[in-house]
């Protein structure tokens, strides 16, 4: 019996790749580098900020040096505007009230820095009761490392195999896989049904509210 549902934030609770794509570019025009569009960034995000910058820098220019000063200047451009475009998804906000009636409990994991995935979600988050947020950082290791949804198991008080772990990307199926909860992945984030697959996705939900329908 499901107890509770984790999420991934980025391209599954929140749509965020406006602000992380215009941060960046605007590093990038500060460099001279050329930029890229949205569709563009969604193949870029999922793995964390250094990785996105190096994906977003010319090849020619990914050195150590350049990646290291070009992801100090993006986490900074980034915190300054991080919820200028970032919106919740449609449908999100009915799926959270409705878990929440039904006593489901709900949690965040992201690979998002821990302290942008705490400001992103103090905003958008602050009308439900979350058993907890955590990001990267610190000793939790990016996903698909297990051990930053382990910890949220033993957080919320819930064994793995009794948890959801929702997400919209390959990685976040891993991560469901690695630490022993059920893998479902979104239509409506940045990545296609064909990676969620590839990836061990259980169940696809094309609509927020499909959660709710899996659940009974």
């Amino acid at each position: 019996m499901i107890k509770g549902v984790v999420f991934d934030l980025d391209g599954t609770l929140a749509n965020s790749i406006e602000d992380i794509a215009d941060s960046m570019n605007k590093v990038l025009i500060e460099k001279d580098f050329p930029t890229h569009d949205y569709s563009t960034y969604k193949t870029f995000v999922g793995r964390g900020v250094k990785t996105l910058v190096e994906n977003a820098l010319p090849e020619n220019h990914r050195t150590e040096s350049e990646i290291l000063s070009s992801f100090n200047r993006m986490m900074k451009v980034y915190d300054e505007n991080c919820i200028v475009k970032t919106c919740l998804y449609p449908g999100i906000p009915e799926l959270l009230t409705s878990l929440s009636e039904k006593n489901i409990k709900i949690a965040v994991f992201s690979n998002k820095a821990n302290e942008l995935t705490q400001k992103v979600v103090k905003v958008l988050l602050a009308d439900w009761k979350l058993e907890h947020v955590l990001g990267a950082g610190g000793d939790i290791p990016r996903k698909p490392d297990p051990k930053g949804a382990l910890l949220i198991s033993e957080k919320m008080g819930i064994p793995p195999e009794e948890l959801i772990y929702v997400g919209d990307s390959g990685v976040d199926m891993e991560t469901a896989h690695n630490s022993g909860m059920h893998a479902a992945g979104v239509l409506w984030g940045f990545r296609d049904m064909e990676e969620l697959l590839e990836n061990g996705a259980q169940t696809i939900l094309e609509h927020p509210m499909d959660l709710i329908k899996s659940l009974t």
